[in-house]
């Protein structure tokens, strides 16, 4: 398990790397957009589309990193109170859920990416559907990570981060 966890903390890395890229991408993309808008008075018309399509993925990536490190929403008030053993079944039962949730983000946005691939964007003049790949590849990296909190925690290894300290030390 050990190793898994090393490998799913790279492919963490890896995924805030790229969600990184995006974001800057996302910013030249709007900077020449405003550019070309008001001083060279001839905007690209593939800027606004790329920014999106730059958007998505670095919010999907992004989003999976801060599930595999406890990030995502949750009522943490109940379990920063309980003992470490039913604070762990909570938070084993969120991990479910936004497993569920991962599965079918995934399952949903291949169905889009699938039903709109004949379509070429105007502006970008590539597929419709590539805009609905972040959904596929932010699903996937959900279920892979909220399944390792899961197992790490069966197997009684330390989570990459902790929702929340053990009522025991809570002062």
């Amino acid at each position: 398990m050990r190793t898994v966890a090393i490998w799913f903390g790279r492919l963490a890395t890896g995924a805030l790397w790229l969600s990184g890229v995006g974001l800057v991408l996302m910013t030249a993309f709007t900077a020449w957009q405003v550019w070309g808008r008001f001083v060279l008075n001839d905007s690209p018309s593939w800027t606004e589309p790329g920014s999106v399509l730059m958007m998505g993925w670095f919010i999907l990536l992004g989003s999976a990193v801060g599930v595999r490190e406890g990030y995502h929403l949750g009522f943490d008030i109940l379990i920063v109170v309980l003992p470490e053993g039913p604070r762990k079944v909570l938070v084993t039962i969120s991990d479910v859920a936004v497993t569920g949730f991962g599965a079918a983000m995934a399952w949903y946005g291949f169905l889009l990416a699938a039903g709109t691939w004949n379509n070429i964007s105007p502006a970008l003049k590539i597929p419709v559907g590539i805009s609905y790949t972040p959904l596929i590849v932010g699903g996937i990296l959900i279920v892979l990570f909220s399944l390792e909190r899961i197992l790490r925690r069966l197997a009684g290894l330390e989570e990459p981060h902790l929702e929340a300290e053990p009522a025991d030390s809570v002062a």
